[in-house]
């Protein structure tokens, strides 16, 4: 029997959640970050921002320019969201005993045998679709396909709130038109190599053959990409696969090289790390910061602190050091994240803090992290913030 592999994404989730909440903001464009006139960058901002032009890690005097004076500007809540996606994992899960969550709005389900419960494939998809709508009143764009590769590119060819299933004997048709870049492992060297045998499309890749592709690339990457362009990916769910690190990325439609918008970005991308660690209830002594130069010079740094945290601050900290040092100003950056890592060995997703005695307690900066997302969630996004040092932007 075919693997059925299905791939949820929210669709603009935070700001979906805000109008959601705030029905007088449906079908207005709508920020999610920095307050207007402040430094900061856009964390999400609705369909109706996007159309004119408007885009995550955009600073926001960037965005506030090319929005209309009924754009409303919201911050961040983060445990809000967290809290909401809870309730779709349950949906999910209730559907599925394979579910794999990737990040806070979306995961991988395997559905192969729900085809003889539910029906065909695409109702399936559209059961799940239904079912979200109706327990938290959010859209979800959905993928099937045979593997994970094809469910995640079929996610994101509709969206929003799309359907799109690709059958086995659809594939090819289905990648031959979509860039080389869409492919895992198309990167700082893959990419002019690709360019320079005329390759720019999964299309031309699939018309080399797996010699020439290991002649060219190397005999790991030629094979992997040669296996992606014929479809072939892993096609498993992994529902209890430990998580060995919590990150976050983003990629500018423009490359950015001043300090200033990296460095808010930078804020941001910590703070929503922050957020996923603790709400999966880790904290890790490793911050590694990610960063993609033009056109595909791609870095990572890292650097192990003296105690775990999952502190925004600390988080941040590191990883803006992390960029200093390494002496990249002035130069343009395409891509820039933050990943946390290096879980202390007793760290079993937090039991030991919940059931522990008083001579462990939860460090001071997590405790204060906590209590402020529980007041912005409780009494709205500008009720607290942080006294001290910038205003983090989103």
């Amino acid at each position: 029997m075919p693997r059925l592999i299905m791939h949820v994404d929210l669709d603009a989730f935070y700001a979906a959640v805000e109008q959601r909440d705030h029905p007088e903001w449906r079908g207005r464009p709508l920020v999610v970050g920095a307050a207007p006139g402040q430094r900061g960058v856009v964390a999400t901002c609705s369909y109706e921002a996007r159309r004119f032009g408007v885009h995550s890690a955009m600073p926001m005097a960037q965005a506030v320019r090319r929005l209309p004076p009924q754009t409303v500007y919201v911050r961040p809540r983060m445990s809000h969201y967290a809290e909401v996606s809870r309730q779709i994992m349950a949906v999910l899960a209730d559907i599925s005993p394979l579910v794999e969550r990737v990040s806070i709005d979306e995961a991988y389900l395997d559905v192969s045998g729900l085809t003889a419960l539910i029906g065909a494939p695409t109702l399936i998809g559209q059961t799940v679709k239904d079912r979200i709508r109706s327990a938290v009143g959010l859209t979800a764009s959905v993928g099937i396909g045979p593997n994970r590769l094809i469910a995640k590119l079929a996610s994101e060819a509709r969206k929003p709130d799309g359907l799109t299933l690709v059958a086995p004997e659809q594939v090819g048709n289905f990648l031959a038109p979509m860039p080389c870049g869409v492919l895992r492992g198309v990167g700082i060297k893959t990419a002019p190599r690709l360019a320079q045998l005329g390759v720019t499309t999964v299309g031309e890749v699939r018309q080399l053959s797996l010699e020439t592709l290991r002649q060219h690339l190397g005999a790991r990457t030629g094979t992997q990409l040669y296996q992606q362009a014929q479809g072939i990916a892993d096609d498993q769910v992994y529902p209890d696969r430990p998580r060995q690190s919590i990150s976050r990325e983003t990629t500018f439609p423009a490359d950015v090289s001043e300090p200033r918008i990296l460095e808010d970005t930078l804020r941001w991308v910590a703070r929503e790390v922050s957020a996923l660690a603790r709400q999966a209830q880790r904290q890790g002594r490793v911050v590694t910061l990610k960063i993609r130069l033009h056109p595909f010079e791609t870095h990572t740094r890292s650097r192990t602190l003296t105690v775990p945290t999952a502190d925004e601050t600390a988080i941040f900290r590191a990883a803006w050091s992390l960029f200093q040092a390494a002496d990249w100003s002035g130069r343009a950056v395409r891509l820039i994240g933050v990943g946390l890592s290096g879980w202390p060995e007793t760290d079993d997703g937090g039991q030991l803090e919940l059931f522990g005695t008083a001579a462990a307690p939860r460090p001071e900066p997590d405790r204060l992290a906590a209590t402020l997302e529980a007041i912005r969630c409780r009494f709205g996004p500008a009720a607290i913030r942080r006294g001290l040092g910038p205003r983090a932007p989103g």
